[in-house]
């Protein structure tokens, strides 16, 4: 009776001291959020307000905003396909089953060996014999560990973070992902585009070349205006071909982006117009609700901390309430009697007091771990409103350059037409109408290369941005219920 009371005693005591706390409690980091973006005009900015972390929030489908059909079906394509989003959804998935295996940890472990021996002795059970017998068995232990110093509760809170960070990063590779494709997609048509446009400087160059070669005929034109002509022809059809290289790897680049061979993948050639988004950068703070790598970032602060708890953890004992019992007979038809049962009921308690430094040391790593992903977070949230910086001032500079660019090629044109004039008039030699026919074609080019930046910017400034913003009616509370924290 008084060790069944030592026992309860002990039992009691293990569950008031179950959720002691040790180590510390996690606090986000604090990060220096500046109260407006300084690349907007100051009438766009609103209030600063306190920013909660909403990495959970939908995206949207952000790219329909740019109203073209073939884009859309190939993100809808990557969404499914991507296998870089495969694998992060299967990091997800065995993050998931580490929690339930922390978890595990809180019940008590029942393991029972059953055993068939044969053997030969003198004596068996008391009994005097001379031959061989069978000893028959049925064990079972059970052990419980009670979590007196958080331990366990620390594990599956580090376990927990982890996949949220799993999470971030899934949806991070899948924000990257959709993000390149509309990149390369839209690099893909400015080479349509450009393709184009040296389509229509060959067919105006095929024109001047036979010009030139009536003219000459005629004896009014020389064979120098000729070779101009055919050099000029030439080139731009050198030229014309040439595109067709980068496009083949742009197109490549989309099918591996959407997980289908380059061999039997192909994008027809369409014409194109550039129609960036209309984009609302919101405040600064928002940037650390939406972005999931800064959520991930703050995730694997919050995993270090709770391993930095678990070392601590190391200092004080580990407390295991053990009990075995079962049957163990010459018969199995004798379990079931006083004499073929046994069992063993006792708590144990281990301590280690002597280890040359390693608890201290070990916590002092793991406290350099958590000062590290501090460290990192804070970089991640500088580095996004670099991002995001870098993004709207190229969109609002490059407005103003193709606006000059415009102009510029508007009076390339009427260069054009009025060397082409004074050409036929006779007053100006060809060489004239082959310099600004070049130059208007350069112009042309250079102008879809801005608009395909434009693009590209539009396009780096949602991923900036953290994705789309059709939804923000998600809250922490329902990503926790998605992902449950260890608590």
């Amino acid at each position: 009776m008084p060790f069944k009371v030592e026992v309860g005693l002990l039992v009691s005591s293990a569950l008031v001291l179950t959720g002691c706390a040790v180590g510390p409690k996690f606090t986000r980091p604090s990060v220096t959020v500046p109260t407006a973006y300084k690349e907007l005009p100051s009438s766009t900015n609103r209030n600063w307000k306190s920013a909660q972390p909403r990495d959970a929030v939908s995206r949207g489908k952000w790219w329909e905003q740019f109203a073209d059909p073939e884009l859309n079906k190939l993100e809808e394509r990557l969404v499914v396909s991507n296998y870089n989003i495969a694998a992060a959804e299967a990091n997800v998935r065995a993050a998931r089953a580490a929690i339930r295996a922390a978890r595990s940890q809180y019940f008590p472990t029942l393991i029972t060996t059953p055993g068939i021996t044969p053997s030969r002795l003198a004596t068996a059970f008391g009994q005097s014999i001379g031959r061989t017998f069978t000893s028959y068995s049925f064990p079972a232990d059970i052990s419980w560990e009670p979590d007196l110093w958080d331990r366990i509760r620390k594990t599956v809170a580090a376990n927990s973070a982890a996949a949220e960070a799993s999470v971030a990063d899934l949806e991070n590779v899948r924000l990257s992902a959709q993000a390149e494709l509309a990149t390369v997609y839209f690099q893909l048509r400015a080479q349509d585009a450009t393709k184009a446009l040296l389509d229509s400087t060959v067919a105006a160059n095929r024109e001047a070349l036979d010009l030139a070669r009536d003219q000459c005929t005629s004896g009014i034109g020389t064979e120098e205006i000729v070779a101009q002509a055919e050099a000029n022809l030439h080139s731009s059809l050198a030229q014309d071909a040439n595109l067709a290289v980068t496009r083949a790897q742009y197109e490549h680049a989309v099918a591996v982006l959407i997980g289908q061979p380059a061999s039997t993948f192909s994008i027809v050639a369409a014409d194109w117009s550039a129609h960036p988004a209309e984009i609302a950068a919101g405040l600064p703070s928002e940037l650390l609700e939406r972005r999931p790598d800064i959520a991930g970032a703050e995730r694997a602060v919050a995993q270090a901390n709770a391993q930095l708890g678990i070392a601590s953890a190391a200092f004080f004992p580990t407390v295991v309430l053990s009990a075995s019992g079962g049957f163990e007979s010459l018969s199995i038809s004798k379990w079931f009697g006083w004499p073929a049962r046994v069992w063993s009921l006792g708590p144990s308690v281990a301590q280690t007091l002597l280890d040359g430094g390693l608890r201290r040391a070990t916590v002092q790593q793991f406290q350099a771990t958590y000062d590290g992903t501090v460290a990192s977070y804070r970089q991640t949230v500088l580095a996004a409103f670099q991002e995001v910086e870098d993004c709207l001032a190229a969109l609002s500079i490059l407005d103003g350059v193709i606006q000059e660019q415009d102009s510029t090629i508007d009076a390339s044109r009427r260069a054009l037409e009025m060397a082409e004039v004074r050409y036929q008039a006779g007053l100006d030699p060809y060489a004239n109408v082959l310099s600004a026919r070049i130059t208007v074609l350069a112009g042309q080019q250079t102008a879809v290369a801005f608009r395909m930046q434009q693009m590209v910017a539009s396009v780096q400034l949602i991923k900036a941005l953290g994705g789309g913003w059709n939804s923000q009616s998600d809250t922490r509370e329902q990503a926790e219920r998605r992902i449950p924290y260890g608590n």
